[in-house]
């Protein structure tokens, strides 16, 4: 199928979400990604896989009301491929998690800093590799991670984090300011990757969605959900009317405790307890 200007031939995906799906090469790759770019389209998400044999990877990016997965197959032995950093800002971390997880470079990133490593695995170990054992444990490597520097007359730079004094993730921050205008912040996040990618390699299509339940506490609902229709597309599995109204109560329920818990929390933070207790 031809979208407007794009040039893939993209072949229709089954499932509850209109999705379309090509292979690419690499000039196509960027060439698509441009495409998109220049007509206001937005990424998704960026990542790699690792079939045995070879590897490829991803990219989805919304357009034009339609969801667009490109695959571009890898050499094992130099798993290169163009950077979309410049296009989609947000490609950046997905590139370097991507690199950490699998040992897939986006070729032309200014950008390598590790991202999700953290000092857990040594620089020659990929986790998301079908050959890596899950089962080996690792001694804390020196992990030298250099945050950009802001100079100037007045610049002063605040560290908060990783660990912080409420129940929220650890993320380590740093505000580069001047008197109480705030310049620059730079975030580094992923102290809490728990390896739940390699655990579904273990997991049968059945037994996935207790894991993908239990990714985030608060969006349980949701999580399973969007493993569950994952599931039923790559099956080709209808699910009854009454399960997705089932679903659909759940998820509703779900969505308003977060909505009221975020009202909540907003009074909170600023010192009215009261609203936060209502």
């Amino acid at each position: 199928m031809k979208i407007d200007i794009l040039i893939p031939d993209f072949e229709p995906l089954p499932g509850a979400v209109t999705a379309w799906r090509a292979q690419v090469d690499a000039a196509t790759w960027r060439l698509t990604a441009h495409q998109v770019w220049e007509q206001g389209g937005r990424l998704v998400a960026l990542w790699g896989s690792d079939a045995g044999k070879s590897m490829s990877v991803h990219v989805t990016l919304v357009f034009a009301n339609r969801l667009l997965w490109l695959s571009l197959p890898l050499a094992i032995e130099q798993p290169e491929y163009p950077d979309l950093g410049d296009l989609f800002p947000a490609a950046n971390r997905m590139q370097r998690a991507a690199f950490d997880l699998l040992g897939v470079q986006a070729r032309g990133d200014q950008d390598q800093r590790r991202w999700l490593r953290h000092g857990a695995w040594p620089v020659s170990e990929f986790p998301l590799r079908r050959s890596f054992d899950a089962a080996r444990s690792f001694e804390p490597l020196p992990d030298e991670y250099v945050f950009v520097q802001v100079e100037g007359e007045g610049v002063h730079e605040i560290a908060v984090g990783p660990v912080h004094a409420g129940t929220i993730e650890p993320g380590h921050f740093r505000f580069s300011v001047v008197g109480e205008r705030v310049l620059r912040l730079e975030e580094r996040l992923g102290y809490v990757h728990k390896g739940i990618e390699k655990r579904f390699e273990s997991l049968s299509m059945h037994d996935g969605y207790r894991l993908a339940g239990r990714i985030s506490g608060d969006s349980t609902v949701a999580y399973a959900w969007a493993y569950a229709m994952a599931a039923e597309a790559a099956a080709g599995v209808t699910p009854p009317a009454r399960a997705l109204w089932l679903r659909a109560l759940w998820l509703e329920r779900e969505r308003i405790a977060n909505h009221l818990g975020d009202l909540g929390y907003i009074g909170n933070d600023a010192g009215l307890g009261f609203a936060l207790a209502q």
